[in-house]
């Protein structure tokens, strides 16, 4: 039997979380021995990270994304005889002629009024459109729904009254790459490369409202007002200058310093600046995973998250829990974990095996069970 998975965007330099998911599991299942031929489906670009293997095709074609995932899709799969085509990125093809797996990775986007929600660019904006109006038509279709965590199923289960036998969590997983780095000479290297302080805090950042960016830079501020010698933070892959402008807003400029901007960090260099980082901060408002939690500690780094959402569910015990909502709350847990030495001491070894219990070989060994049930195999 023949699994088509679109992957379209796995080619592309500057990767987003659900390109490294299905890039992960594609490499998990080219590891195993499995019952099926696969042909992968994706947009040519410069980043050619998965190779051909004698059970896994790779065919290219370009297009707009509609056009690419609505007309060219599912002609690609009739093309390479697909069995099942296993879309992986939210949307799917309208209109399909082969039984169809849909990985829904949230709704966040069926939960807002995406005109007049703050803070998204025009990209995310129409992303946001498109999603809103092809989800819902998709899920009638789809054999099967696939999303990444226990919370996530039941907030999709009751917003969009899918059976409950339709919808399945699958675990993501962690990179066997992000373990603690101890090559001091890529750990130099990497700091030079970046322009990265001595010590500090590292904050994934971008303009994604869900990311609490606002409220982060606020606590921060307070953090630091409140601190003798406090910890620098780095942001990665957001603008100087919306710092600055809140700052202005908080009448702190004098600590504009206090911030470093490496901008777009490759993948590969991100476990050694979560090892140089004194502690992950990561008070996001809503995330239906949230795999950078799993790679902090990994990489044997402090986390503090949020006590929202499917946070909790993943990382268990094993960081520091906060109230994204509240700035008072995300101050406290940025002065606890980078100061209580006790604290740090529990967490980074409960961390280290916390990781160890998510693996994209588990991911792709459901994902394959899946199939076969899908195709009563």
């Amino acid at each position: 039997m023949k699994i088509g998975i679109e992957a379209q965007r796995i080619f592309r330099s500057k990767k987003h979380g659900m390109d490294m998911v299905i890039l992960e599991v594609l490499r998990a299942l080219q590891r195993m021995e499995t019952p099926f031929e696969f042909v992968v489906f994706v947009q040519p670009d410069e980043d050619r990270c998965l190779p051909e293997t004698e059970s896994m095709k790779i065919v290219e074609f370009s297009g707009s994304y509609p056009v690419w995932e609505q007309i060219r899709l599912p002609k690609k799969a009739e093309e390479h005889g697909v069995d099942l085509l296993h879309c992986t990125s939210n949307t799917a093809p309208l209109n399909c002629p082969i039984p169809l797996i849909l990985t829904l990775h949230d709704i966040i986007y069926l939960e807002m009024n995406v005109l007049k929600a703050k803070g998204f660019t025009r990209y995310q904006r129409m992303g946001n459109l498109y999603r809103k109006w092809i989800v819902p038509q998709v899920l009638r279709k789809a054999k099967k729904v696939i999303t990444v965590s226990n919370f996530e199923r039941e907030r999709i289960g009751e917003a969009l009254h899918l059976p409950k036998e339709n919808l399945v969590a699958v675990y993501n997983a962690v990179s066997s790459m992000f373990e603690p780095i101890t090559d001091e000479q890529l750990l130099a290297d990497v700091k030079q490369l970046y322009q990265l302080p001595d010590q500090f805090i590292f904050f994934f950042g971008n303009t994604d409202p869900k990311k609490n960016t606002k409220r982060l830079i606020e606590a921060y501020v307070q953090y630091c007002q409140e601190t003798n010698n406090p910890y620098p933070i780095v942001i990665g892959d957001y603008a100087p200058e919306l710092v600055q402008q809140q700052l202005e807003k908080l009448k702190a400029s004098n600590l504009f310093a206090q911030f470093y901007f490496p901008g777009y960090i490759v993948h590969k260099h991100i476990p050694v600046i979560l090892t140089l980082a004194h502690a992950l901060i990561y008070p996001s408002l809503r995330e239906s995973f949230g795999i950078p939690i799993l790679e902090g500690m990994a990489c044997g780094t402090p986390v503090l998250t949020s006590q929202a959402a499917s946070m909790p569910e993943v990382a268990g015990d094993a960081a520091l829990l906060t109230n994204p909502t509240q700035v008072a709350d995300i101050k406290q847990g940025i002065s606890l974990i980078t100061s209580d030495t006790d604290l740090r001491k529990k967490l980074i070894p409960k961390g280290l095996a916390r990781a160890k219990e998510f693996s994209w070989e588990a991911t792709a060994k459901q994902y394959l069970a899946i199939y076969s049930k899908t195709l009563n195999l």
